[in-house]
């Protein structure tokens, strides 16, 4: 076991930093990228886009889809950050804003680590900079004393930076952005000095589209970056398609074994969440209640990836309904009140007609008990 700061290699690591866990990939596009680069960056905007939405190389190398979803919205997200304004990312909860803000940061730049995670406790010094008590109470205010933020260091080495779930950060700590993002410049008055971003330096931040009024940008803050809206997937089959790839990629991570024909009980996770979420059955025939919860793409993978832990732990390796069922009452019911009826509605007047879906109204029956 390795000893505290030491390194641990990327196949120990329970989640590996993009850069590392597919850092074949990035560097067989970098080795047959002979496109333009912007100053500092690892690849060119093509390369950062076949990375995301994957591609086969010339050479046969296969480039895995990173992201599932619109061509355009992408490639207008790698242009913008090719310029000199910010990208905020903003969709639903589970639309893949941070996997996608990840992913773009370990293209660009190499290194996914800069970050500033939003709570409505997060500080000013987190997007500004803090300082070493200790040296400042012997030695006085000097750079040395100063603790930089992910966002100066950003500036300093022209890279980028991430700030997740930027609304739900305290709105004057947001505005601190504005003259980073105007200026590209950070004022250290305690010393009369000043940072300058060098080139290469630019900022994602990802915000959830429901938490409008948690936080809403100021005017001048949202002026400084272009929006790009996530969506849900498009089709039930694009759905299936990205939990699969993210299942059998989480499943791998913690050495579940693969379940041979678990896409029937995906594609029914899938059609669930989408008919709930929609108010509307796939045949565009009954009209359903809608919970309070999302039902997002990303419940839908946590629900499958739990389901798969229990069918090689505690069943045959084979993922069948009962091995879903709880996870999906987990992930529909979470206000007992009223989500609770509206599961129950939509079990009986829609899964229990349903032909082939005998198990799994018999397995929902039995955990909703």
């Amino acid at each position: 076991m390795p000893a505290f700061g030491e390194q641990t290699s990327a196949a120990e690591v329970l989640r590996p930093h993009a850069e590392d866990a597919f850092a074949a990939e990035l560097a067989a596009l970098a080795a047959r990228d002979d496109r333009p680069r912007p100053a500092r960056w690892k690849l060119s905007p093509w390369a950062v886009a076949t990375y995301l939405l994957g591609g086969t190389l010339p050479d046969g190398t296969v480039i895995t889809p990173k992201y599932v979803g619109p061509r355009r919205l992408v490639e207008v997200a790698v242009t913008t950050l090719a310029t000199d304004r910010a990208l905020l990312l903003l969709g639903v909860p589970g639309t893949a804003k941070t996997w996608v803000s990840e992913h773009l940061a370990a293209a660009v730049s190499g290194d996914s680590t800069l970050l500033v995670q939003g709570t409505a406790g997060t500080p000013e010094e987190a997007i500004r900079y803090g300082w070493d008590y200790a040296r400042l109470l012997a030695h006085g205010p000097n750079r040395d004393a100063l603790v930089p933020s992910p966002v100066m260091r950003a500036m300093t080495e022209g890279t980028t930076v991430r700030v997740e779930e930027l609304t739900r950060i305290p709105a004057d700590v947001q505005d601190t952005l504005i003259t980073i993002l105007s200026e590209k410049t950070l004022p250290i008055p305690e010393l009369g000095q000043e940072v300058q971003a060098v080139r290469g330096f630019n900022l994602i931040a990802t915000a959830n589209d429901r938490d409008r009024g948690v936080n809403d940008l100021s005017s001048a803050l949202r002026r400084r970056f272009n929006t790009v809206v996530l969506p849900l997937p498009a089709s039930p089959e694009a759905e299936v398609d990205i939990v699969t790839r993210r299942v059998d990629q989480i499943g791998r991570s913690l050495d579940l074994p693969s379940a041979p024909d678990g896409t029937d009980e995906i594609r029914r996770v899938v059609t669930v969440f989408r008919e709930l979420r929609d108010g509307l059955t796939s045949d565009g025939r009954t009209k359903v209640k809608s919970p309070s919860g999302t039902l997002s793409t990303a419940e839908a993978i946590s629900v499958v990836t739990g389901g798969l832990a229990l069918s090689a732990h505690f069943g045959d390796g084979v993922l069948r309904a009962g091995d879903v069922a709880a996870g999906v009452l987990g992930a529909v019911v979470r206000d007992p009140g009223t989500d609770r009826v509206v599961w129950q509605e939509y079990l009986e007047t829609v899964v229990r007609e349903r032909d082939g879906w005998q198990d799994f109204y018999r397995a929902c029956r039995e955990v909703s008990a």
